[in-house]
């Protein structure tokens, strides 16, 4: 019986044409697993499971509880819990668990007659396919495959920064004030909702970059598949919360994105430049920690300069540290009034889909930055042209009338 990862690889060779897998030599679960992601956890287990010699670290490491118990003995995993932070996988020794895969029906939608298919890049992709490999050979690259376009999630990481920018100097009016940022990191955003509740009046309702993008490309393309590109397996969780399951259709990390490149027989780096820049540096640094706080920070400043409350923020990144920022803020002992947490070391650049390291992901979003034409959203000739199509003509209408850039968490 093939493993996971042997089928995985096998259905992406015949998805290219280069030969045919055999159902009897596949295990059903993993079968369904790649053919209708969607039934399962962000994380599988990619081998039986019965007996631990470690304690079961993977069921320890989950704040989620995700991790239960059927009526059959065996641990499964809940797929409503499961965040998909990728933290049980690290922890397995035994390497059974591993990231559910959205490869197979996004090729199955590439490749049906008259489905316009566009990528959503996540800011951290710059290096992750090579080091000459830019936005506009990575765009060539997936119209190569035959996606429709690629999209460039940091200019909606600029449209963030300025609402978030917005409703704090709105908000945040005395010292004891404060805003959690809602962009960015599902799994910052699944500890506050379903570990620390009491903290929810003090995240604004923004939506992250990646689900702004999925809306916003599916309103000015109606009918249009959307497929959002990352480091992040949490980002697949994200994307099928009720409130906001209208808006990315699937997540495929770097690393499932390098796998349809090598199957395919692509080399983004040999290709010309389909080049459509349009972010600024506050958009392109989401991808690091301290990233959101400082395109915020930057941001609150040239809306207001005279503000004497300024946004003094703080940052944490991986689950231990976020928590244990929260637990001093709840004490007291901060006084930050914008917090920023990220659910991986290093920020989205150490998510468990990148293909890179941290520091050099890290590294490379700070050339991303530096390279952009525009500091911050109010410079981005681009942000209102974009919101005006989009219906807003004024900062009110902006704020009290961005439906589509809006959250319900009670869902």
């Amino acid at each position: 019986m093939k493993t996971f990862h042997q089928l995985y690889l096998d259905i992406l060779q015949q998805e290219a044409g280069k030969g045919r897998v055999l159902e009897e030599d596949c295990d059903p679960y993993h079968m369904d697993c790649l053919l209708h992601p969607q039934r399962h956890a962000p994380v599988i287990f990619a081998e039986e499971c019965e007996q631990c010699a470690y304690d079961r670290a993977c069921e320890n490491s989950c704040i989620f509880d995700a991790f239960e118990q059927g009526e059959d003995g065996k641990v499964h995993i809940n797929k409503e819990k499961c965040t998909g932070c990728g933290a049980c996988v690290g922890a397995c020794k035994l390497e059974k668990l591993a990231a559910n895969k959205d490869v197979v029906p996004v090729l199955q939608a590439v490749r049906r007659e008259g489905q316009e298919v566009y990528a959503l890049a996540a800011p951290a992709f710059l290096g992750q396919f090579g080091v000459d490999v830019t936005t506009g050979k990575l765009r060539a690259a997936f119209k190569a495959m035959g996606f429709q376009g690629l999209i460039e999630v940091a200019v909606f990481a600029d449209i963030l920064t300025l609402k978030e920018a917005l409703e704090f100097d709105a908000n945040i009016r005395q010292e004891q004030d404060y805003q959690l940022t809602s962009c960015c990191c599902p799994v910052w955003i699944a500890m506050i909702r379903k570990v620390y509740k009491e903290l929810m009046p003090h995240v604004p309702g923004a939506v992250s970059p990646m689900v702004a993008a999925g809306r916003v490309v599916k309103k000015l393309h109606p009918g249009a598949v959307t497929v959002f590109v990352g480091p992040c397996m949490a980002k697949k969780k994200e994307a099928r919360e009720p409130d906001i399951a209208d808006a990315v259709d699937y997540v495929l990390t770097f690393q499932e994105v390098q796998d349809m490149f090598e199957a395919a027989d692509i080399h983004p780096g040999q290709l010309g430049e389909d080049e459509k820049e349009h972010s600024s540096r506050a958009g392109r640094i989401y991808a690091r920690t301290g990233g959101v706080s400082e395109a915020v920070k930057e941001t609150v400043k040239q809306l207001n300069p005279d503000r004497k409350i300024a946004v003094r923020a703080e940052q944490a990144d991986g689950v231990p540290a976020c928590r244990e920022m929260i637990e001093r803020l709840k004490r007291g002992e901060t006084d930050a009034n914008f917090f920023e947490g990220m659910g991986c070391p290093g920020g989205c650049v150490g998510g468990p889909g990148s293909i890179i390291g941290k520091e050099e992901g890290r590294k490379n979003v700070e050339q991303y930055g530096a390279a952009a034409e525009y500091k911050t959203p109010l410079e981005n000739p681009f942000v209102p042209e974009l919101l005006a199509r989009l219906g807003f003509h004024t900062i009110d209408e902006f704020l009290e009338k961005s439906d589509i850039l809006v959250r319900d968490f009670s869902a």
